[in-house]
Parts: structure tokens; C-alpha cells; sequence
């Protein structure tokens, strides 16, 4: 099950174990941020050309 959670929520459930991180454990969260940002640029990038595509067929029809 998939549960979207608020940037908030986010926030409220990790400030405690990122202020008692070491260095390497806050590079390794600083790469699964930057992979998610990643991830959700090409999801919405993927939503445009999907749309983009339906629209052009249904012009076309």
C-alpha cells in the first residue's frame, strides 16, 4: 500500500536520527534525497510526454 506522506511528516520523523548522525550515514541519506528528487523529476517528465502523446493522438482521430 502506498501512503503519501507530508513533507512535514517527513521532516517530524527524521530530525532526531539526523541530528545523532555521523557524516557518513548523513551522505548516505544526502544521496537517497537526491536520487528521489531524481526519480520524481522523471515521473512528472514521464506524465508530460504521456500526455502529450494522448493529446496528439486525440488531435489526430
Amino acid at each position: 500500500m502506498v501512503r503519501d506522506l507530508t513533507l512535514q511528516q517527513i521532516a517530524e520523523s527524521v530530525s532526531r536520527p539526523l541530528l545523532n548522525a555521523s557524516d557518513k550515514e548523513l551522505e548516505g541519506f544526502r544521496e537517497i534525497i537526491e536520487e528521489t528528487i531524481k526519480v520524481r523529476e522523471s515521473h512528472i517528465n514521464l506524465k508530460k510526454l504521456v500526455e502529450n502523446y494522448s493529446n496528439s493522438k486525440i488531435q489526430r482521430s
